[in-house]
């Protein structure tokens, strides 16, 4: 196998173990649930990753470059910063059937057991809260945004979508989607000085 194929294996396997997780959780899947979804021999998946631990860091840790991948690509466009408020605020909240919340709340409950999980969570966790702060100071600083402490702003922020996603993506109906980001909308307007509708 070239070093090419292998690479595309490994993110291949990666994707399938992300999947796996969503549906079956952290704690109950076991790396012949990996093999079988991506139709290959349990000892391919143990050559990758050693033990099951290890693949399922791994996983954890694939999952989140794929999101800081897309917030990277918002914090390093050239879109205004109340733009790029908008578009982080889209993309943090929860989507469609939440499946990737399930794996985040998955991964940081895992991660009081797990000091591999807590690394990236830890990471991931504060990647996105620098990232707010950096687009809310840029705002301050062009006067678009009025905020006199832009990191506690992102931090309350995101705390309350944090909040919410868990309510949405693990007790079904008690609130709805349009309810966490009309709330969310609120609140993030009132933390830079804005009216809601400026972030509709």
């Amino acid at each position: 196998m070239t070093r090419r194929a292998a690479e595309v294996r490994l993110d291949a396997l990666l994707s399938t173990a992300c999947n796996v997780i969503v549906e079956r959780g952290l704690a109950n899947t076991r790396t012949s649930d990996v093999a079988a979804a991506a139709g290959v021999s349990q000892a391919l998946v143990f050559y990758h990753f050693a033990t099951k631990e290890n693949l399922l860091a791994q996983a954890f840790a694939y999952a989140a470059e794929q999101d800081l991948a897309r917030l990277d690509a918002v914090v390093n466009s050239t879109v205004p910063p109340l733009e790029k408020l908008k578009k982080i605020l889209r993309l943090y909240a929860p989507q469609g059937r939440s499946k990737s919340w399930a794996m985040w709340i998955d991964g940081w409950s895992e991660s009081l057991r797990t000091p591999e999980l807590e690394k990236v969570s830890r990471r991931l966790d504060l990647r996105w809260k620098e990232a707010l702060t950096e687009v809310i100071s840029a705002g301050v600083d062009q006067g678009t945004f009025k905020c006199e402490e832009p990191a506690g702003a992102a931090w309350r922020i995101l705390a309350l979508i944090d909040g919410l996603a868990v309510q949405v993506a693990v007790h079904e109906r008690v609130i709805t989607r349009r309810q966490l980001n009309d709330w969310v909308r609120v609140s993030a307007a009132r933390e830079v000085g804005l009216e809601p509708a400026q972030l509709a």
